[in-house]
């Protein structure tokens, strides 16, 4: 099946422009050098899943005219990847069951510790999101997609990045293991964390990506997590045929594994 991928965020943790900046990127008119914070949302057969809930989803989900959501998978517990789970509890407003949501285990035990209340069953006056959280141990259906996790290292952190289809979404990355290597060759869709022009100790930088680019062979990549040293304009110039930089509200047609979704 056919579907669509939105490009919620592609800046990196402090977004661009960065708070207390002067640089020429911060004060771009060009609004593909305006960054929210790094999240995807990925959208087939009527239903919306979304990769991280970052401190800026409700204006990403506004701005996406997003109106449902279905599912929220997570790479991992960073402030800028977690902090703006709260922001969903609208979307709960209009469905009778809770969201589930994916996450390794350690993932999950950080949420429940930053997000108490809301995993705690205490009675709250307020709402509170209602959710279902699902640990994450191997390929996992949701909402008739197949998300495959692939474990990467961003410094010392294993995370995950995820396999959807012919397309993968790895964030926060420094090094990639052999086995999620074999993973990402061929794809149709690979989009990649490419922070800047120096290397970074937990991120990648602009040219290891490019050089996994050329060894991985995809048919289309995408950069994201891009920090204020890479304007768009001027660095889309440097990039070969087949890549290039992402961009806030970018949309993208994909192609679908279609699994039969379980009754509501």
């Amino acid at each position: 099946m056919l579907g669509k991928l939105t490009i919620l965020g592609s800046g990196t943790s402090t977004g661009v422009p960065t708070l207390g900046c002067g640089c020429a990127v911060c004060h771009s008119t060009d609004p593909r050098d305006r960054r929210l914070r790094p999240s995807v949302l990925i959208s087939a057969a009527g239903r919306n899943v979304l990769i991280d809930t970052t401190p800026d989803f409700r204006y990403q989900a506004m701005r996406a005219g997003l109106r449902s959501l279905d599912a929220v998978l997570f790479t991992h517990s960073h402030a800028d990847h977690i902090m703006g789970l709260d922001d969903i509890r609208p979307f709960n407003f209009h469905r009778p069951q809770p969201i589930p949501i994916y996450a390794d285990a350690g993932v999950l035990a950080d949420l429940r510790r930053v997000f108490q209340y809301v995993f705690s069953g205490d009675e709250y006056v307020s709402a509170i999101p209602r959710l279902t959280a699902h640990e994450l141990q191997g390929p996992q259906p949701v909402e008739g997609i197949l998300f495959e996790p692939l474990p990467v290292l961003h410094g010392s952190l294993p995370i995950l990045g995820f396999r959807f289809g012919p397309n993968a979404y790895i964030t926060d990355f420094s090094a990639i293991p052999d086995a999620t290597l074999e993973r990402l060759s061929g794809l149709d869709l690979l989009i990649l964390d490419a922070l800047r022009h120096r290397p970074h100790p937990t991120h990648s930088h602009l040219a290891n990506s490019i050089a996994l680019v050329q060894r991985l062979q995809p048919r289309r990549a995408l950069f994201t997590h891009i920090c204020h040293e890479l304007p768009h304009r001027e660095t889309s110039a440097l990039l070969p045929a087949g890549v290039e930089l992402a961009y806030d509200g970018l949309e993208v047609e994909i192609r679908l594994d279609s699994i039969p979704v379980p009754p509501a």
